[in-house]
């Protein structure tokens, strides 16, 4: 507990909100684990500010496990924090403060405080890190990670997600991509609204459509009780446009969300609004308007994650798991999905609470520490023996 801690504190002290470089604490991962001798890889980011890392203990051999983490976290801007986010604070309550403490460093904590006993381990099978950047901003690190792992270190590992579950697995979580719409209409004064477009009124019906289609999606019967939204949702989070009351505005953006089931796929909802926006155009051009819609999307779609062909690893984590858990399914989007989409079995299993991440004050407990500790301790005795197809 005290070496989790120790190294919880080191690795939040790392800056790593996304919009910068994350190289100084892969170089301090890189560090410890030669430390201890455990060889690591880095897989740069195209730029070249950023890296994933990736780290085998144990044999080359079949099976094993990787523990998968992200290192980046979000912005602390304009949080009313009661302490510096990047030190860690730990307080009276049992609870270890700072940004990153529970999405997901603490996580990586304790799997780092692990790597003494692991290394003196006698496993029959390999346990392997494959830590990412730029997660929160579409998990766009981790496919070249993934790649690298599939192609030069195991395609039969199971991979473990750490993210905040209070260490419950979880076996489904929906896919998510952000989009950014603009229209294009025709400025004129607003006394002469037959002279322009307004992209206002053009984007209204759009934001409008899109709330429809996830109402017609549940009355079609799309549904999967497993997520406390059950439902794939679309979401409109930002708008803009126009310049003045009185002129009929020439351009409205707006941005938007897909977070499809894992049973939905992107391509078929986008398909809805896309073939809307068709004839919404096509409709406005017969009256003699002139209007252009133009939708990109601002992420590569993080896939969802299907409950199917994780027996294995799922058994792996509840054998060493207490005895009441039970199988979830989550509304957020991790890396889970791509490890899956490679042909890894995959499931997310974390200590802290999804509630505290992203928060000003975001903590984590000290008992979750300990729980996923316990966890890491049993499962590693299970790779004490040799693969089975």
């Amino acid at each position: 507990m005290n070496d989790a801690i120790s190294l919880l504190s080191k690795l939040v002290a790392f800056d790593t909100t996304s919009k910068g470089s994350n190289l100084a604490l892969i170089e301090f991962v890189e560090g410890y684990l030669d430390e201890h001798g455990v060889a690591s890889e880095r897989v740069m980011s195209p730029c070249g500010t950023k890296a994933n890392l990736i780290a085998r203990i144990g044999p080359d051999a079949p099976g094993g496990v990787m523990l998968s983490g992200h290192t980046d976290v979000v912005p602390v801007e304009g949080q009313p924090w009661s302490t510096d986010p990047f030190t860690l604070v730990e307080g009276d309550d049992g609870r270890l403060y700072g940004r990153g403490t529970c999405d997901m460093k603490g996580f990586i904590a304790c799997a780092l405080a692990m790597v003494p006993e692991w290394v003196k381990a006698p496993l029959e099978q390999p346990l392997y890190f494959g830590f990412s950047y730029d997660e929160e901003i579409g998990c766009v690190g981790a496919p070249a990670l993934i790649q690298r792992f599939h192609d030069h270190y195991s395609t039969t590992a199971h991979v473990i997600v750490g993210e905040p579950t209070s260490m419950q697995p979880v076996v489904a979580q929906k896919g998510a991509t952000n989009l950014r719409t603009t229209v294009t209409g025709r400025e004129a004064h607003s006394s002469q609204v037959n002279q322009g477009t307004s992209a206002i009124h053009v984007a209204a019906r759009l934001v409008t459509f899109i709330e429809d289609t996830m109402a017609e999606l549940v009355d079609e019967g799309r549904v999967d009780e497993a997520f406390n939204v059950p439902h794939t949702s679309l979401h409109v989070g930002r708008i803009k446009g126009g310049t003045a009351i009185n002129i009929m505005a020439r351009e409205c953006q707006f941005e938007w969300e897909i977070r499809h089931l894992p049973t939905d796929t992107f391509d078929a909802i986008y398909a809805r609004f896309g073939a809307y926006c068709d004839r919404l155009t096509g409709e406005l051009e017969a009256r003699g308007k002139t209007v252009d819609i133009a939708t990109e999307a601002l992420n590569v779609t993080v896939p969802g994650l299907a409950d199917r062909d994780n027996d294995k690893v799922l058994r792996l984590a509840k054998d060493h798991l207490p005895g009441q858990c039970c199988n979830h399914a989550v509304a957020y989007a991790t890396e889970a999905g791509q490890f899956q989409g490679q042909g890894l079995q995959t499931i997310i299993l974390g200590p802290g609470s999804i509630a505290q991440a992203h928060q000003p004050d975001e903590y984590i407990d000290k008992s979750e520490i300990e729980a996923c500790l316990d966890f890491m301790t049993r499962m590693g005795r299970a790779l004490d023996v040799p693969f089975e197809e």
